[in-house]
């Protein structure tokens, strides 16, 4: 494949895509969304392909997960689809206006970025996901999926191109580097003239790689130890669920909950209940008081070094005792706290500490870390979720995908 043909034909789509009607972007956006459910079969039948394959290289139950396409995943990835159709379209709209005092009329408009070059692993939502969010904002994009998804995103990118096609744009507005070699990765890097931004959406290793390698600016996100700290004013029954919910809902997913921080004064009474109710689903690793309280039990192991460093994507879970609320936050600044974390508690005067000391990409009061999420929030699907602290934080959606320039109007001014 030559990635520098792949970048030029991207980069024409893109000059298309900016002026492309909101009409006519939301026109191939329906056209995707129906053949997603038109050509059910034929796509589950390439992801059985990737999950027996995934089965026999041993892939975990977590990846294995991850790569999962039902019938039930599909309708919902479609509905996502058509979500964003009914999302405002951010492209040309004035961020804010003023006059100055020389009679210009100045104000601050959105674009497309251009060009998005997405690294992603064992997920083919994300296909559809980055197309969708992409096209509303009119960049073009080239995506290299996992090799766990190979025949799953072959066919969901015959869907997209098809769909714009069909739709009188140009099918090359979402290109997918084929081959699994990790040197197109490399270029892909490299192709600063071509492509205007990177999101990597994996593990720690790939973002560390795109970091350090990319000479295009890269999105850091989707990795970060997510935290519940339940304090001990916190209703304690109501915590116990909300705890299950973070960990077990989807273990796998990026916003599941992978340690828990629980207040002495309270931890006693408090984590036999929790064992008691997450029973032998899920594994318990903790630190040597919290051992104390639980004692011996199947589910229960000590805490290794690196342990509460660990993004689990599994049913596995961390727990430390801690002294007050300024332990808590303590440990999450050195254990990776920027994903999504929460704090359980009756105290404002807790809430409002928590909220402005963690360095969360998201934080929440009494309630789940599943939430970081670009439909849970109403912005549709999201292309990725950034733990970074410039350009943008949490789940990406279409405002995030837009940068702006400066607009004067005048009549014929000059500066003096």
């Amino acid at each position: 494949m030559d990635l520098t043909l792949m970048g030029q034909a991207a980069k024409q789509a893109a000059f298309q895509l900016a002026t492309a009607s909101t009409a006519q972007k939301n026109k191939a956006l329906s056209i995707i969304a129906d053949e997603l459910e038109a050509n059910a079969n034929t796509i589950l039948a390439a992801n059985a392909q990737d999950i027996e394959l995934g089965r026999q290289a041993g892939l975990t139950d977590a990846l294995l997960d991850r790569l999962l396409l039902n019938e039930s995943r599909l309708e919902g990835i479609a509905a996502d689809v058509r979500n964003v159709i009914n999302l405002n379209d951010p492209v040309g709209s004035e961020i804010d206006s003023k006059i100055l005092e020389n009679g210009m009329s100045l104000s601050r408009r959105r674009v497309p970025l251009g060009v998005v070059g997405v690294i992603y692993e064992a997920r083919p939502n994300v296909t559809i996901d980055i197309a969708a969010l992409c096209l509303k904002t009119g960049n073009a994009s080239i995506l290299r999926g996992g090799k766990e998804t190979f025949f799953s995103n072959m066919e969901l990118v015959k869907v997209i191109q098809s769909a714009l096609e069909k739709a009188g744009l140009p099918a090359a507005s979402v290109q997918y580097i084929e081959k699994p070699d990790r040197e197109l990765v490399s270029q892909l890097l490299k192709l600063d003239e071509y492509v205007d931004m990177i999101i990597p959406r994996g593990g720690a290793g790939l973002h560390k790689m795109c970091k350090e390698n990319s000479t295009i600016p890269v999105i850091i996100g989707g990795f970060g130890i997510s935290h519940i700290f339940v304090d001990e004013t916190a209703d304690l029954a109501k915590s116990i669920d909300v705890i299950e919910n973070a960990k077990v809902q989807r273990p796998s997913a990026c916003n599941s909950l992978d340690t828990l921080l629980v207040h002495e004064k309270i931890a006693a009474e408090f984590l036999p209940k929790l064992a008691e109710q997450l029973g032998e689903k899920v594994a318990l690793v903790v630190e040597p008081t919290a051992k104390a309280i639980l004692g011996e039990n199947p589910q229960v192991r000590d805490a290794q070094e690196g342990d509460f460093d660990t993004e689990w994507l599994s049913y596995t879970l961390g727990i430390k005792v801690v002294t007050d609320i300024a332990e808590a936050i303590d440990h999450m600044q050195v254990h990776n706290a920027s994903h999504s974390d929460a704090i359980m508690t009756e105290s404002i005067r807790n809430a409002e500490l928590f909220i402005n000391s963690a360095g969360s990409a998201a934080v929440y009061v009494n309630a789940s870390t599943r939430f970081t999420d670009g439909a849970q929030f109403g912005l549709g699907a999201e292309v990725a979720v950034s733990t970074q602290k410039l350009h943008a934080r949490g789940p990406m959606g279409l405002e995030e995908l837009t940068s702006y320039k400066w607009v004067g109007k005048a009549d014929y001014l000059i500066r003096s």
